[in-house]
Protein backbone atom coordinates (compact mmCIF):
# COMPACT_ATOMS: atom_id res chain seq x y z
CA UNK A 1 0.00 0.00 0.00
CA UNK A 2 1.31 3.54 -1.30
CA UNK A 3 0.98 6.81 -0.69
CA UNK A 4 0.19 9.25 -2.77
CA UNK A 5 -0.22 12.28 -0.72
CA UNK A 6 -1.02 14.20 2.53
CA UNK A 7 -3.08 17.11 2.70
CA UNK A 8 -3.39 19.02 5.87
CA UNK A 9 -5.76 22.10 5.96
CA UNK A 10 -6.69 24.64 8.50
CA UNK A 11 -9.71 26.25 10.08
CA UNK A 12 -9.71 29.68 11.75
CA UNK A 13 -6.62 30.74 14.30
CA UNK A 14 -7.33 28.22 16.80
CA UNK A 15 -4.98 25.91 17.53
CA UNK A 16 -4.87 22.57 15.73
CA UNK A 17 -6.15 20.02 18.24
CA UNK A 18 -7.19 15.55 17.28
CA UNK A 19 -10.38 16.50 19.34
CA UNK A 20 -13.40 18.38 21.00
CA UNK A 21 -11.43 21.36 22.81
CA UNK A 22 -13.76 23.51 24.81
CA UNK A 23 -16.93 22.08 22.89
CA UNK A 24 -14.94 23.21 19.37
CA UNK A 25 -14.48 20.94 16.35
CA UNK A 26 -11.02 20.07 15.73
CA UNK A 27 -9.71 22.62 13.24
CA UNK A 28 -7.58 20.37 10.61
CA UNK A 29 -9.04 18.28 7.57
CA UNK A 30 -6.97 16.12 6.28
CA UNK A 31 -6.56 13.57 3.20
CA UNK A 32 -4.48 10.47 1.95
CA UNK A 33 -4.94 8.47 -0.95
CA UNK A 34 -3.98 4.57 -1.43
CA UNK A 35 -4.81 2.22 -3.32
CA UNK A 36 -6.35 -1.22 -2.25
CA UNK A 37 -6.95 -4.31 -4.43
CA UNK A 38 -7.26 -2.61 -7.89
CA UNK A 39 -9.59 0.25 -6.10
CA UNK A 40 -8.74 4.04 -5.32
CA UNK A 41 -8.98 4.89 -1.51
CA UNK A 42 -9.18 8.43 0.09
CA UNK A 43 -8.95 8.52 3.78
CA UNK A 44 -10.43 11.78 5.07
CA UNK A 45 -10.11 12.73 8.39
CA UNK A 46 -11.36 15.92 10.80
CA UNK A 47 -14.32 18.38 10.27
CA UNK A 48 -15.85 19.14 6.52
CA UNK A 49 -17.35 21.91 5.89
CA UNK A 50 -17.06 25.19 2.83
CA UNK A 51 -13.45 26.36 3.89
CA UNK A 52 -12.08 22.91 4.39
CA UNK A 53 -14.00 20.32 1.81
CA UNK A 54 -11.51 21.24 -1.21
CA UNK A 55 -8.63 18.77 -0.55
CA UNK A 56 -11.20 16.58 -0.06
CA UNK A 57 -12.82 17.51 -3.75
CA UNK A 58 -9.25 17.21 -5.97
CA UNK A 59 -8.27 13.99 -3.88
CA UNK A 60 -11.34 12.20 -4.99
CA UNK A 61 -11.02 13.95 -8.29
CA UNK A 62 -8.06 12.62 -8.92
CA UNK A 63 -8.68 8.74 -7.26
CA UNK A 64 -12.05 9.42 -9.95
CA UNK A 65 -10.02 9.92 -12.72
CA UNK A 66 -7.90 6.96 -12.79
CA UNK A 67 -9.86 4.44 -10.81
CA UNK A 68 -13.43 3.03 -11.51
CA UNK A 69 -14.05 2.56 -8.04
CA UNK A 70 -13.52 4.71 -5.54
CA UNK A 71 -13.60 3.65 -1.08
CA UNK A 72 -13.88 7.52 1.13
CA UNK A 73 -13.01 5.72 4.43
CA UNK A 74 -14.45 8.47 6.65
CA UNK A 75 -13.90 6.64 9.78
CA UNK A 76 -11.87 9.70 11.18
CA UNK A 77 -14.47 12.42 10.00
CA UNK A 78 -15.50 14.12 13.21
CA UNK A 79 -17.61 16.65 11.54
CA UNK A 80 -18.90 16.98 8.19
CA UNK A 81 -21.64 19.35 6.64
CA UNK A 82 -24.00 19.87 3.58
CA UNK A 83 -20.84 20.74 1.42
CA UNK A 84 -19.11 17.44 1.93
CA UNK A 85 -22.69 15.56 1.25
CA UNK A 86 -22.78 17.92 -1.76
CA UNK A 87 -19.32 16.55 -3.07
CA UNK A 88 -19.83 12.80 -1.98
CA UNK A 89 -23.69 13.03 -4.65
CA UNK A 90 -21.05 14.60 -7.46
CA UNK A 91 -18.36 12.55 -6.93
CA UNK A 92 -20.71 9.31 -6.99
CA UNK A 93 -21.93 10.94 -10.58
CA UNK A 94 -18.86 10.19 -12.25
CA UNK A 95 -17.18 7.01 -10.26
CA UNK A 96 -18.33 4.21 -8.52
CA UNK A 97 -18.24 5.88 -4.92
CA UNK A 98 -18.18 3.97 -1.96
CA UNK A 99 -17.93 5.03 2.17
CA UNK A 100 -16.15 2.48 4.45
CA UNK A 101 -16.23 2.85 8.34
CA UNK A 102 -18.68 6.06 8.95
CA UNK A 103 -18.65 7.88 12.55
CA UNK A 104 -21.79 8.28 14.04
CA UNK A 105 -22.30 11.82 13.05
CA UNK A 106 -21.37 10.66 9.13
CA UNK A 107 -24.25 7.91 9.75
CA UNK A 108 -26.56 10.29 10.68
CA UNK A 109 -26.12 12.55 8.25
CA UNK A 110 -26.29 10.21 5.56
CA UNK A 111 -29.74 8.41 6.96
CA UNK A 112 -31.42 11.93 7.45
CA UNK A 113 -30.71 12.99 4.19
CA UNK A 114 -31.10 9.55 2.56
CA UNK A 115 -27.62 9.75 1.10
CA UNK A 116 -27.17 6.26 2.29
CA UNK A 117 -29.48 4.99 -0.15
CA UNK A 118 -27.99 6.28 -2.90
CA UNK A 119 -24.19 4.83 -2.11
CA UNK A 120 -22.55 1.77 -0.83
CA UNK A 121 -21.97 2.23 3.19
CA UNK A 122 -19.37 -0.44 4.21
CA UNK A 123 -17.80 -0.72 7.76
CA UNK A 124 -14.45 -0.89 6.46
CA UNK A 125 -12.32 -0.40 3.20
CA UNK A 126 -11.79 -4.23 2.37
CA UNK A 127 -15.74 -4.59 2.61
CA UNK A 128 -16.21 -1.47 0.42
CA UNK A 129 -13.56 -2.29 -2.41
CA UNK A 130 -14.56 -5.96 -2.41
CA UNK A 131 -18.57 -5.16 -3.33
Amino acid sequence: MSLDGTVTTRRGTGAVSDGPVGGRLPDRAAVARHEARGTGVVVAGGSYDMQTVAPLATALGAAAEKYRKVVLDVSGVAFADSSFLNLLILTHRTTDLRLAGPTPQVRRILEITGVDTVLEVRETVEDAAAC
